[in-house]
């Protein structure tokens, strides 16, 4: 495997990251049988997994550590913090307060001395900026996190947090994940720009813009039957809005596209993620062994100017179909925020 250089960490990371969100009662229950995932992917070669405190309130962190025992110095081993942990207050968040005991929960889980990528997994609007990078740089003083970095940022709140380190003298954020696929290009407008300037290690989640671009979708079929996503964020995946209804027409023109270069639709989209220049490694979330063999070979994959030329066609560069799919909404773009929707006396 070719391996690429996380930003400017100097660190070399797979093209292919192992996302473990569907390890657990989420999705994966068997943990046996997600364990023998992680260990397919070590086997070929990829040494980034990416997990959280929330998925499935810890269990896939747990997983994570099982699987590990005796490997763990081939991983770069990434986790997140800021969600929602049982029904606390405070258990929850980027405060000083919540980041140090949720990274001791973390390293606790993953049966870990230390965590490569402490990733903040949504902005925090009610923690003040330098808050959070002090803490965060603590923690690489103390040794249990190697860098740390943000997921889902907006585009000024990244250089934001790359002045506020350099104010303090801290270290800077490391990386930025960002959604990134054929249906949601928005990163390209912003957020990958500024990764380039500030030398960010950017890694991609939803390759596959949350099961759209699985192949499930395909011309003179009816629509699938709900899935659980579904019930969890009708935004991005209820089939009858009409911004749904584009993406599964999108969907299927890209089906067929794929199918002409000879490709599924999954390697078709997880090549066109690997192919942006700032883009260091994407983030695959398969549920089989099957799933993860079939993309496995997706590096290697050249898009010729023709497949690209098509695709920017139907979904032209920097342009993102559905809102939902860029993973967070500004609170100042809430209705009762706009300038519009100011009281009349």
């Amino acid at each position: 495997m070719t391996y690429r250089t996380l930003g400017r960490t100097g660190v070399r990371v797979s093209p292919l990251t192992l996302g473990a969100m569907n390890f657990g009662a989420r999705a994966t229950a068997d943990q046996d049988a997600a364990i023998t995932i992680i260990h397919q992917a070590l086997d070929f070669g990829i040494n980034v997994i990416d997990t959280a405190d929330v998925y499935s309130q810890g269990e896939s962190e747990k997983i994570v550590g099982r699987a590990l025992r005796g490997r763990r110095d081939d991983v770069v081993l990434a986790t997140k913090f800021h969600g929602q942990w049982g029904d606390g207050v405070n258990t929850r968040g980027s405060s000083r307060r919540w980041i140090h005991r949720a990274v001791e929960n973390s390293l606790r889980r993953l049966q870990t001395d230390h965590i490569d990528l402490y990733q903040q997994h949504k902005p925090d609007p009610d923690t003040d900026v330098t808050e959070i990078v002090g803490a965060l740089d603590d923690l690489v003083r103390q040794g249990k996190i190697r860098y740390y970095g943000t997921t889902t940022n907006e585009p000024h709140l990244l250089v934001e947090a790359q002045w506020a380190a350099d104010v303090a003298g801290r270290s800077r954020p490391a990386t930025e994940q960002v959604p990134y696929s054929i249906l949601a290009r928005g990163a390209e407008r912003a957020s990958l720009p500024v990764a380039a300037r500030y030398g960010l290690g950017v890694l991609t989640w939803s390759p596959l813009a949350g099961g759209w671009l699985s192949g499930r979708h395909v011309a003179g079929l009816p629509v699938p039957p709900p899935s659980a996503r579904v019930a969890r964020q009708p935004g991005r995946h209820d089939p009858r809005l009409p911004e749904n209804q584009r993406k599964r027409d999108l969907a299927i023109a890209l089906g067929e596209l794929a199918a002409k270069a000879g490709l599924s639709l999954p390697q078709l989209a997880v090549a066109f993620v690997l192919r942006h220049p700032q883009v260091d490694s994407v983030i695959i979330g398969p549920r089989t062994p099957e799933h993860l063999e079939s993309l496995l070979g997706v590096p290697e994959i050249v898009l010729d100017p023709e497949i690209l030329d098509a695709i920017d066609e139907l979904v032209p560069p920097g342009v993102t179909v559905n809102r939902a799919d860029e993973g967070w909404q500004p609170p100042w773009l809430g209705p009762d925020k706009h300038a519009r929707r100011r009281a009349v006396a």
